[in-house]
C-alpha cells in the first residue's frame, strides 16, 4: 500500500509494509473492541478483527486516492451493517476511531488536505452505512409483515377448523352439552341434552340451567359455578340430579369449564351432562352387594366395622352400646351331616332369628363371616339387660327349624359380650375385645362371657407370646431341659424326662406347661413336640446315660399318623433301645382313643416301646390298653389332702398297680410330699425337691 506524494515534492521513502500492516491491525483491534460494546456481533472476535482490518485498509486507500474513493467508503459502511454492527452507538464509535486513526496514519500525514479527505471518506462511510441499514430494516419489516400475515391466515384457518370441530362435537356428542351465560341462562343446547330431559333444544334455550336442576341441588351447584367463574376452581365435576319434563329426577354427572376471552376474562360457561341414572342404580346395587352378605342379606364385616365408629359416637353417653359376638356351636357337623345347602338354610334361619330378637331395639345385626354373627345394640332406657338378651338369643336359636321339611335343626352359640365400651374405642379394638371374650368363653366351656379388662389384658399378653413363639424357637430361645425321675423308696434316679424351656428376654424362663399351651394355640404343638422328642434323645444318647427317657406327647402328637415312623427314626439315629424311650400318651386322648391314637399306641407296643399314660384321673384307659407306667393328673395330685380325694387317690394308685403299671407323680416340692406319696405306694417322683441330674444334663 503506497500513499500518494504531494505535488511538487520529491517522493518519500516507502515505510515497511509490515509496519503498515501492524498499524492497521492495531487500529482494527481497537475498532473491534469499541464496536463490540455497542452491539451483539454474531461472529467470533478473530473473524470480526479480520473483517475490520480489511475495511480499515479500504478506507486508507479511499483517503489516499485522488480524488478520494467515496464509493469504496460507502461500500465499507454497508459492510458494517452486514456484519451486524448496528447498535445505537456503533456508527459513532466507528467514526471516532477511524477519524483519529486515519488522521494520525504516518503514510497519510503528507497527503494534501488530509482532514478534508478524511471527512469526505467518513461521510461516504456514514451514507453507505445508513443506506444499507435502511434497506436492511425494510427487508426485515417486509419479512415480519409476511410472517404476521401468514400467522393471521393460519390463525383464521385454525379458528374455522376449531369452530367446525366444536360444532361437530356439540351436535354429535352422545353427552348433553349446554352453552350458557355466566348467570346460567342457556344460549345453546344440543340434541342429546334435550333427549335426556325429554324437551326440545328450543325449550331448553328459553330456560336457565338451574331450572333443569333438582331444587335441593340448585344452591350447591350455583356455589360451585361461582367458584368456577372466580377462578378458585379450575374445573367442575360433580354428580347432581336433573329434573325432566315429567318431573322425574335423574342422576347426572356435570363437567363444567369457563370460556375466557383473549385477556382471560370469563365470558361463557360450557357444561357437559352425562345421564348416570342407570349407572348410579348399578353402583348402589354393587355397593350394597359389597357391604352385605349375599347368603343372609345382613351387613357384612366391612359394613359392620364401618358403622361401629359412627354408632359409638352417636350412642347415649350414659348408656352406651353393647356388642354381642356369636359363634355357632358345631356348625361344621351340620354342614357335614346335612350338606352345605341345608347348612346355608340354617345360617339364613339364624339371621332371621337374630333380627327377630332385636326387632324392637336400635340394633345392627351382621354376619361377620362363616358361622359368626355380630349385633351392636344402642342402649336406651328400655333396653333389657345383658343376661336377658343372651337368654332371648339362646332361646330363639334353640327353636327347631325344619330346613328340609322333615328334619328339625336347632343350634346354639357361644357369645362374647362387650357392654358399654369407651366411646373412643376404635372398631378394630372393639371387635378384637369381643372376639377374645368369645374365645375365652369357649375355652372355659361357657355359653357366654362378659368382657373383662384384666382377662382381656392377660389374653392379649398370651397371644402376643404365642405369636412370637416361632421366632423364639428359630433363634434358640426355646430349648430342651430335663428333670430326674427318682425312686420313691431308694432315691435313685431311674429315668429322666425331657421338658421345654423358653428363655424369654422379657418374661424370664417360661416352663414346659406354658410352652405347650402356647404352641397349641399357634399350630406349633406337633413340630415343636417332634423336635423335643428327637433333640432330647440325641442329647441323652450323646451323654451315655443308661436310664430311660420319658417324653410327654401332646394330643396332636398322639394322633399324628407319622408318630410311629418318627420314633423308629429316632431310635435308629440315636442308638437308643425301644425300652429306653417312653412316650407319655395323654390319658384324655386314650379315653376317647379312636383311629390314629389307638393305632399308634398298639404299633409302638408291638415294636417294644413301653408307653406311659400321663394325666391319669380314672381307671377307664387301664381297662382298654396295656400300660407300663402312669402319671397321676396334676390337678388331682394338688388336692391330695382333701378328704374327698385322698381315698380315691389311693385307690387309683392301687388300680394302676393291679394293671401292672408303675405310678409316678410330678411336681413334688418338699420331702414331706415325697414321704406322703411313698406311703401311698407311688413308685417314681419328680419335682424341685430332686434337683440332681446324671451326666451333667441341663435341668431347671
Amino acid at each position: 500500500m503506497t500513499a500518494p506524494h504531494p505535488r511538487g515534492d520529491a517522493p518519500r521513502k516507502k515505510p515497511s509494509a509490515d509496519l503498515a500492516a501492524r498499524r492497521l491491525g492495531a487500529l482494527a483491534r481497537k475498532w473491534g473492541y469499541l464496536i463490540s460494546s455497542t452491539a451483539y456481533l454474531p461472529h467470533p472476535p478473530d473473524e470480526i478483527e479480520r473483517e475490520l482490518a480489511g475495511l480499515a485498509g479500504r478506507l486508507f486507500a479511499a483517503v489516499a486516492s485522488d480524488p478520494p474513493d467515496l464509493e469504496a467508503a460507502a461500500s465499507a459502511g454497508g459492510r458494517l451493517v452486514e456484519l451486524r454492527c448496528v447498535g445505537p452507538d456503533s456508527l459513532r464509535r466507528s467514526l471516532e476511531v477511524l477519524g483519529k486513526g486515519l488522521v494520525r496514519e504516518p503514510e497519510l500525514r503528507d497527503v494534501d488536505r488530509l482532514a478534508e479527505r478524511v471527512v469526505l471518506v467518513l461521510g461516504a462511510l456514514s451514507s453507505g452505512y445508513g443506506e444499507m441499514l435502511r434497506e436492511d430494516i425494510q427487508k426485515r419489516q417486509e419479512g415480519l409483515s409476511r410472517a404476521l400475515l401468514k400467522v393471521e391466515q393460519e390463525t383464521r384457518q385454525k379458528q374455522v377448523i376449531t369452530r367446525a370441530q366444536f360444532e361437530e362435537v356439540f351436535a354429535g356428542s352422545a353427552s348433553g352439552v349446554a352453552l350458557t351465560e355466566l348467570d346460567g341462562r342457556v344460549l345453546r343446547a344440543n340434541a342429546a341434552l334435550a333427549k335426556t330431559l325429554h324437551r326440545t333444544p328450543a325449550e331448553i334455550a328459553a330456560m336457565s340451567l338451574f331450572d333443569l336442576i333438582h331444587p335441593e341441588d340448585v344452591e350447591q351447584l350455583r356455589e360451585s359455578y361461582r367458584e368456577l367463574v372466580a377462578g378458585r376452581l379450575h374445573r367442575l365435576r360433580a354428580g347432581r340430579r336433573l329434573v325432566g319434563k315429567d318431573g322425574e329426577p335423574m342422576w347426572a354427572t356435570f363437567a363444567a369449564s369457563v370460556i375466557r376471552d383473549a385477556v382471560g376474562a370469563p365470558r361463557q360457561l360450557l357444561t357437559i351432562v352425562d345421564d348416570d341414572t342407570e349407572v348410579s342404580l348399578l353402583q348402589r346395587r354393587l355397593s350394597h352387594q359389597a357391604l352385605h352378605d349375599v347368603l343372609t342379606g345382613l351387613p357384612n364385616r366391612q359394613f359392620f366395622s364401618t358403622r361401629l365408629e359412627t354408632l359409638l359416637r352417636d350412642a347415649d353417653p350414659a348408656r352406651g352400646v353393647t356388642l354381642f359376638h356369636l359363634d355357632l356351636d358345631g356348625f361344621s357337623q351340620i354342614n357335614g351331616g346335612l350338606g352345605q345347602e341345608l347348612g346355608d338354610r340354617v345360617l339364613r334361619g339364624v339371621a332371621a332369628k337374630l333380627k327377630t330378637v332385636f326387632d324392637t331395639e336400635k340394633a345392627l345385626v351382621a354376619r361377620l363371616g362363616g358361622d359368626e354373627f355380630g349385633v351392636l345394640v344402642q342402649n336406651t332406657s328400655d333396653t333389657p339387660g345383658v343376661v336377658t338378651l343372651v337368654r332371648r338369643i339362646t332361646r330363639e336359636l334353640a327353636e327347631a327349624e325344619y330346613v328340609d321339611g322333615q328334619r328339625g335343626v336347632a343350634v346354639s352359640a357361644a357369645i362374647g359380650v362387650v357392654h358399654r365400651p369407651p366411646r373412643d374405642s376404635t372398631p378394630a379394638e372393639l371387635l378384637h375385645a369381643s372376639d377374645l371374650t368369645l374365645r375365652r368363653a369357649q375355652r372355659a366351656g361357657n355359653q357366654w362371657g362378659l368382657f373383662d379388662r384384666e382377662l382381656d389384658r392377660r389374653d392379649r399378653h398370651d397371644f402376643g407370646l404365642a405369636a412370637s413363639m416361632a421366632g423364639a424357637w428359630e433363634n434358640g430361645e426355646i430349648d430342651a431341659r430335663y428333670r430326674a425321675l427318682v425312686s420313691a423308696t431308694t432315691g435313685v434316679v431311674e429315668g429322666v424326662e425331657a421338658r421345654l424351656s423358653w428363655n424369654h428376654p422379657a418374661e424370664g424362663v417360661l416352663p414346659h406347661e406354658t410352652c405347650v399351651r402356647l404352641a397349641a394355640e399357634t399350630g406349633l404343638a406337633l413340630p415343636l413336640g417332634t423336635w423335643l422328642l428327637r433333640t432330647a434323645a440325641e442329647r441323652l444318647a450323646a451323654a451315655g446315660i443308661g436310664v430311660p427317657l420319658v417324653v410327654e406327647l401332646t394330643a396332636q402328637q398322639a394322633a399324628d399318623p407319622e408318630l410311629v415312623g418318627e420314633i423308629r427314626r429316632v431310635l435308629n439315629d440315636t442308638g437308643l433301645t425301644p425300652e429306653g424311650l417312653r412316650p407319655g400318651f395323654p390319658a384324655a386322648a386314650l379315653t376317647a382313643a379312636t383311629g390314629d391314637v389307638a393305632d399308634n399306641y398298639k404299633v409302638l407296643g408291638e415294636i417294644g416301646v413301653r408307653m406311659e399314660v400321663h394325666g391319669l384321673a380314672d381307671v377307664t384307659c387301664l381297662t382298654e390298653f396295656p400300660v407300663h407306667a402312669v402319671r397321676i393328673a396334676a390337678n388331682l395330685a394338688a388336692k391330695r389332702d382333701h378328704p374327698l380325694v385322698t381315698g380315691p387317690l389311693s385307690a387309683l394308685v392301687d388300680a394302676a398297680h393291679a394293671a401292672g403299671a408303675s405310678v409316678s407323680v410330678a411336681g413334688v416340692r418338699t420331702p414331706d410330699e415325697a414321704a406322703w406319696w411313698q406311703d401311698r405306694g407311688a413308685d417314681l417322683l419328680s419335682g424341685p425337691v430332686f434337683p440332681d441330674l446324671p451326666g451333667g444334663l441341663p435341668g431347671w
